[in-house]
């Protein structure tokens, strides 16, 4: 459903969350992955505007504004007082 919204292609996201292609197919057929695997795909999504809802209706949505450049972004385990915007 993300990628469908997004139009990426499987190639493209497997690019974006530096995954294999068949990784994503694998995926996406409901096949269990390794946490740091689905990680990767989770900020994929993230980084190209998708907001994952939770509660009473789970979901995704893609979020308003400019959509982010993955390159731009700082991973998780860097983030600190010091690059904080």
């Amino acid at each position: 459903m993300a990628r469908a919204a997004l139009e990426l292609g499987v190639r493209e996201l497997a690019t974006r969350a530096k995954v294999s292609t068949n990784t994503i197919i694998r995926f996406e057929s409901g096949e269990a992955l390794k946490e740091r695997t689905i990680e990767a795909i989770r900020r994929a999504f993230e980084s190209a505007g998708v907001e994952f809802t939770n509660g009473d209706a789970p979901g995704v949505k893609l979020r308003k504004g400019p959509i982010a450049d993955p390159s731009a972004s700082i991973p998780v385990r860097d983030l600190n007082a010091s690059n904080d915007e």
